[in-house]
C-alpha cells in the first residue's frame, strides 16, 4: 500500500511542513494534434519539473481523457514511471469525469487510482472508426486511383469498397494492442483485479463505484481530501502548468491573419475531440 511505501522513504530530506504534491493535470484526448491535445512531446517538460520540486511528497496525476493514441498513452505513462522509480516519489491519480482506454492506461502509471462515484472509467479496448464514400463518389462521377508498391500498403481505404483482408489486418493490429493494454493492466493492478477477464477486458466503461469492486481503482474520493489525509493539512498542491515554458519567440509573437489551413485543422481537430468524448455520453 501507498501508505507503507511512504514510510520507507527518508523523510529527512522533507521539511514537517509544507511539503509539496506536484500536480499534473491531463485535461483532453491522448495524441490529438495541436495545443488542445495530450503527448509526450507537449509534457516532457512539465513531468520533469514536477519530479524536481523542492520538499516533494508526490506527484498528482488529474485525469479526464477519453483515451487516444496508443503510443502516446505509453510514452506518458513509461516518462512518469521512469521519473517515480529514479526520484523514489509515489505517483497518484485521480479520475474527474472520465479516465478511459488510453485515459486509463494513463492512470496506470500511478501507484494509486482514485475516483469519484460518478466517474466514468475503464474501456480497456481498442477501437478504429472511418467513412465510406464510395457511394458519394459514383454519384459525383468520380473515379477513386490508388497504385501502391508493396500488396499490403494501403489500409481500408475510405474511397474504395471495403477489402476483407484489410479487415483482417486491422484486427490482428486491434488484438496486438489490446493484448499490450492487458497485460499493463494485469503488472499494475496484480492480485487487486477482482473482476473476470471476460469483463475487464472487454472495453466496457465503468462507474467509479464499481470500477472499485473491480480492483481497477484503489478508492473514492477527491483530490484535496486524499492528499491532505496522507500528507497533513501543511501539504501544499502546486499545479505544473505544461504552457509555462514556451519559446521566448512564441511568447512575443504578435496575433496575425490566421492561416486557412491552421483553422481548418482546428475545426478538424476540434470535431474529432467531440466524436471522441461523445462516446462516453460527455
Amino acid at each position: 500500500m501507498l501508505r507503507a511505501f511512504l514510510q520507507r522513504l527518508p523523510l529527512g530530506r522533507f521539511r514537517p511542513y509544507g511539503a509539496t504534491v506536484a500536480v499534473l493535470r491531463f485535461d483532453g484526448v491522448i495524441g490529438l494534434r495541436g495545443r488542445r491535445g495530450l503527448s509526450l512531446r507537449r509534457y516532457a517538460a512539465a513531468i520533469e519539473r514536477a519530479f524536481a520540486q523542492r520538499d516533494l511528497r508526490a506527484v498528482v496525476l488529474a485525469i479526464n481523457s477519453p483515451g487516444g493514441s496508443p503510443a502516446q498513452s505509453a510514452l506518458l505513462y513509461r516518462r512518469i514511471r521512469q521519473l517515480a522509480a529514479e526520484r523514489a516519489v509515489p505517483v497518484l491519480a485521480f479520475t474527474e469525469d472520465l479516465a478511459a482506454s488510453g485515459g486509463y492506461w494513463l492512470a496506470l502509471a500511478a501507484d494509486e487510482i482514485y475516483a469519484e462515484e460518478t466517474s466514468l472509467l475503464g474501456s480497456i479496448g481498442v477501437v478504429s472508426a472511418g467513412f465510406g464514400f464510395v457511394a458519394a463518389l459514383g454519384r459525383l462521377g468520380v473515379e477513386r486511383r490508388l497504385y501502391t508498391a508493396g500488396e499490403n500498403k494501403s489500409l481500408l481505404d475510405p474511397f474504395l469498397p471495403e477489402d476483407p483482408g484489410d479487415v483482417e489486418r486491422l484486427k490482428t493490429l486491434q488484438q496486438d494492442l489490446h493484448e499490450s493494454f492487458k497485460e499493463l493492466v494485469r503488472q499494475r493492478r496484480g492480485a487487486k483485479l477482482k473482476g473476470e477477464d471476460a469483463l475487464l477486458f472487454s472495453g466496457e466503461v465503468f462507474t467509479g463505484r464499481r470500477a472499485l469492486s473491480l480492483g481497477l481503482i484503489d478508492g473514492i474520493g477527491e483530490m484535496r481530501g486524499i492528499v491532505r489525509g496522507l500528507f497533513g493539512d501543511e501539504v501544499r498542491l502546486r499545479p505544473i502548468d505544461p504552457e509555462r515554458r514556451r519559446s521566448l519567440w512564441s511568447r512575443l509573437a504578435l496575433p496575425g491573419r490566421p492561416d486557412v489551413m491552421d483553422v481548418a485543422g482546428d475545426v478538424l481537430a476540434r470535431l474529432e475531440e467531440r466524436l471522441i468524448w461523445a462516446r462516453f455520453g460527455l
